[in-house]
């Protein structure tokens, strides 16, 4: 994967650990990532783990941690 634009493959393709917030719900609807080899960032469902996986550069999750602490996704919640 060479674009610097998000793609998706299989969750089960990914070979990596996937990690999810501690404060997410015990109901398994949550977000989980994981740091690929190739600097990218997979994300997936946890509800499906062997669902699809959204694969993104880590500039762009980079971009949205600092978005979401900036306040600047407010609008998105409200």
């Amino acid at each position: 994967m060479s674009s610097d634009h998000a793609c998706h493959m299989p969750a089960a393709a990914v070979d990596a650990t996937w990690i999810k917030s501690g404060r997410s719900n015990p109901n398994g609807e949550c977000v989980e990532m994981a740091r690929l080899p190739d600097g990218k960032v997979a994300v997936r469902n946890s509800r499906y783990p062997d669902g699809p996986a959204l694969i993104f550069p880590r500039e762009a999750v980079a971009a949205l941690v600092r978005a979401i602490r900036g306040g600047e996704l407010e609008d998105l919640v409200l």
